[in-house]
């Protein structure tokens, strides 16, 4: 699916000699748009693609995952058609290896993978980190606009290590995110700044760059942090942070910003306004 990530990889898929097909019946101006940026030919339906392709990379919000699968498994079935299936999507240990069996059950092969870092072109490394019993179809694109590593054989593996990271990146955010907003109305929000400004000058400066931002990814995030605390939980690890987490980005989902898109961001507006806006949807308890 060709949102910001998935259009990435793929145009660079496609740079470096791949045929890269995308199925955007149903989907949105938008991510037609960023397929057609991208140069990836559209086949219609999924069942189109799962006929037409060698390798499935399904890159979506991740609360989508599980119907992804099942229905390109589905598809699987119709056809006839076993192309490798790879779910790149930010899910706990348990959600990689459940969508594992149901792609399995069809007959297919299955590579459980993490991204890290932006999508490719868009400064710095990508990084697809893979698990499974036969990672050689995607190792094989190492090195085509992006790294790929595997890190063992048990499928799961990939999605612990990217919802650990995850865990100290977007939990991060919405750890600034909460204690910004609880200032402002505790009515200390200048009075914290000043302080941050004098002895965390860097976080603070984070703070200003991403806080604002948010909102446009909010609502497929909110599903993300659920899976962290999944996977927390099952380690034996407090979910409590990234189920607080998810509720940070459950409210600014609400906000009206939640409607810009990456593309559409105001870059003027500042943490500040943004704040006062964010504050406007905390209920009265």
């Amino acid at each position: 699916m060709p949102g910001d990530m998935g259009h990435g990889v793929g145009r660079a898929l496609k740079e470096h000699g791949k045929e890269v097909i995308t199925a955007l019946d149903g989907r949105s101006e938008r991510t037609k748009g960023l397929a057609e940026a991208a140069g990836l030919r559209d086949v219609g339906s999924i069942r189109a693609a799962v006929e037409a392709a060698d390798l499935i990379l399904s890159i979506l919000p991740p609360g989508s995952a599980r119907d992804q699968a099942r229905q390109v498994a589905a598809d699987m079935s119709a056809t006839g058609a076993r192309p490798v299936y790879v779910d790149c999507n930010a899910v706990s240990p348990g959600t990689a290896i459940e969508i594992g069996e149901t792609i399995s059950a069809a007959g297919a092969s299955f590579i459980d993978c993490g991204i890290i870092g932006l999508a490719p072109g868009k400064g710095g490394g990508t990084r697809f980190y893979v698990s499974g019993e036969d990672t050689a179809p995607m190792v094989a694109l190492n090195g085509l606009g992006f790294d790929v590593s595997s890190v063992g054989s048990e499928p799961g593996r990939a999605s612990a290590l990217k919802m650990s990271y995850a865990g100290l990146t977007k939990g991060t955010w919405t750890l600034h995110t909460a204690v910004l907003l609880a200032a402002q109305q505790l009515g200390v929000l200048p009075e914290l700044l000043n302080e941050f400004r004098i002895s965390q000058a860097s976080t603070l400066k984070d703070m200003e760059t991403r806080v604002s931002r948010l909102p446009a990814d909010s609502g497929r995030w909110i599903a993300e942090m659920e899976e962290i605390a999944s996977t927390f939980a099952g380690a034996g690890v407090t979910p409590g942070f990234h189920e607080g987490a998810a509720e940070i980005f459950r409210l600014l989902s609400e906000t009206p910003f939640a409607s810009e898109t990456r593309e559409t961001i105001d870059p003027n507006r500042t943490m500040e306004q943004a704040l006062a806006v964010f504050g406007e949807q905390i209920k009265p308890k």
